[in-house]
């Protein structure tokens, strides 16, 4: 079978060839990517998005319906073009209605912590789609690394990817992190609690910081609160309780943000 350009394309039609035995795990597996090296980033968007920022695929696998009517840029961009019949999608798929394309890409090499960068620190942040809301906003903030504690969701899990929207691909993501290499950040640990702290909107913000978003039921460890130098709450006039974790970043990172203003 022939592609686009010189980028060779083949047909696979079995469930049991290597390549989907692979993808299947990756995209059902939130940990798999660990063990493979790779990740599979189902859909136009995600793969545009890594495209975006340079990222190139091993693999690009197409459904029969959609690979004629591909995008130039999406079949011309991987190592290897394959095209399944779309009855195989579901097979490879982590969504409910499979989408027509995807890429499995090389896992980025993880960089170590940057100890001057702006970054997020997630404390046991377990939900995998606060997780991905919470890369974006840090994406869209200004904020460049994201540190996941352990015990935090795996960051480049299905859902989690699919959470980011992309994000990924504009961070330096370090994972499985013990407390202790905090030690190593040379800007400010800020923690948010739903409690305790000056008011956020009445503080004048370090930046660049470190903010510390915690678990959803717990907040953040005291381990991690006696390591930050400013505690916040967010203003709540509507008399809820707390808000979502992912909420809260969102609400703190734009406030940081128009503090180098």
């Amino acid at each position: 079978m022939t592609g686009s350009g010189a980028v060779p394309t083949i047909s696979v039609t079995s469930r049991d060839n290597p390549l989907i035995r692979e993808i299947r795990k990756l995209s059902g597996d939130s940990t798999a990517y660990r063990k493979h090296g790779r990740v599979w980033l189902e859909g136009d968007h995600l793969c545009r998005a890594a495209l975006a920022r340079g990222m190139l695929p091993a693999v690009a696998v197409f459904s029969e319906s959609f690979w004629p009517v591909a995008p130039a840029e999406l079949a011309r961009s991987a190592a290897k073009n394959i095209v399944i019949p779309d009855a195989l999608l579901p097979e490879i798929s982590g969504l409910e209605s499979p989408a027509a394309m995807g890429f499995v890409l090389d896992l980025p090499v993880e960089l170590p912590l940057d100890p001057g960068k702006a970054s997020v620190i997630l404390d046991r942040v377990q939900d995998a789609g606060n997780v991905g809301s919470i890369l974006r906003s840090a994406a869209a903030f200004g904020f460049g690394q994201v540190i996941a504690l352990k015990g935090t969701a795996a960051l480049w899990s299905p859902k989690v990817l699919r959470a980011g929207m992309g994000a990924h691909f504009a961070l330096r993501l370090v994972e499985s992190v013990e407390i202790e290499a905090l030690n190593g950040l040379a800007v400010p640990i800020v923690v948010t609690s739903s409690h305790q702290g000056a008011l956020l909107h009445q503080q004048k913000l370090p930046m660049p910081c470190a903010w510390a978003m915690g678990h959803e039921g717990q907040g953040v460890s005291d381990a991690l609160m006696e390591r930050s130098a400013f505690r916040v709450r967010i203003d709540q006039p509507g008399g809820e309780e707390s808000l979502n974790v992912a909420a809260a970043a969102a609400i703190c990172l734009y406030a940081s943000s128009i503090s180098r203003s």
